[in-house]
């Protein structure tokens, strides 16, 4: 009896994160750059508690890790010439005080300084990772298919878009950016596809994601039942011991 609890409380703790990472996917549906998550489980065999007879070993469910899909999100015509969307592999790379950081989120401004921004401030580097100075003031800026940036007509940097190897190597690091791992493999994309006044939604499909709820929270809800009734299964035997004499 003191298995099947600890093995269904076990069970209870991964449908619970389950639960958040499926709740997490529905709130970015709308998010740009935003990609589709996904818990991994796993055995974890263990040495059972004492009895007579059965098995030596159970196996509990572990939260092993996430896992991302990194296919394209929705196309969005938002007709804004600093909204940018990236088809296909690869991530725009921006400068931030902790180091470099990749992202779907074409979401760019220029600031008082005429340099191109993320949607928070951090500027965005070009293939020579430097940042992209634009005129403040001026035109604004054409953005070829492949990266290429002109003002004026006149061409002033290139976009870095980059891919790695392996992306189990990326980690989340907020505000739909990842840092990559020390001594992940990534390159430049010569032929990157561009899209100015475009926007990348997130892949979620929202559908799939309330399914998935349901699914979940029916297999919660069938857990704590199953609980409940070897709680009362452990009572009443506790009760029969009390009344022998």
């Amino acid at each position: 009896m003191e298995n099947a609890m600890m093995v269904a409380l076990s069970r209870q703790i991964t449908l619970r994160r389950e639960l958040s990472i499926t709740a997490n996917n529905l709130a970015n549906m709308s998010t740009a750059g935003f990609k589709v998550e996904k818990m991994l489980l796993a055995n974890n065999p263990s040495k059972s508690a004492n009895h007579s007879d059965g098995p030596q070993k159970i196996n509990f469910v572990q939260d092993w890790g996430i896992s991302r899909n990194f296919s394209d999100g929705r196309i969005e015509v938002t007709s804004r010439p600093m909204d940018m969307a990236l088809v296909g592999p690869g991530f725009f790379v921006i400068e931030t005080e902790q180091g470099e950081r990749y992202t779907r989120d074409g979401r760019f401004d220029v600031d008082e300084t005429g340099t191109l921004v993320s949607s928070d401030g951090n500027p965005v580097l070009d293939d020579t990772d430097s940042p992209i100075l634009l005129d403040a003031f001026g035109s604004s800026p054409e953005v070829s298919k492949d990266g290429t940036v002109f003002v004026a007509g006149a061409e002033v940097a290139r976009l870095k878009i980059v891919e790695f190897t392996q992306l189990g190597q990326l980690k989340k690091d907020g505000s739909g950016r990842y840092s990559a791992q020390e001594g992940a493999e990534q390159k430049i994309i010569e032929n990157p596809k561009i899209m100015q006044g475009f926007l990348e939604r997130s892949n979620v499909v929202p559908i799939l994601e309330i399914s998935k709820m349901i699914e979940v929270t029916r297999a919660y809800k069938s857990v704590t039942n199953m609980l409940k009734s070897q709680e009362d299964n452990s009572r009443d035997a506790i009760k029969r011991l009390g009344r022998v004499r």
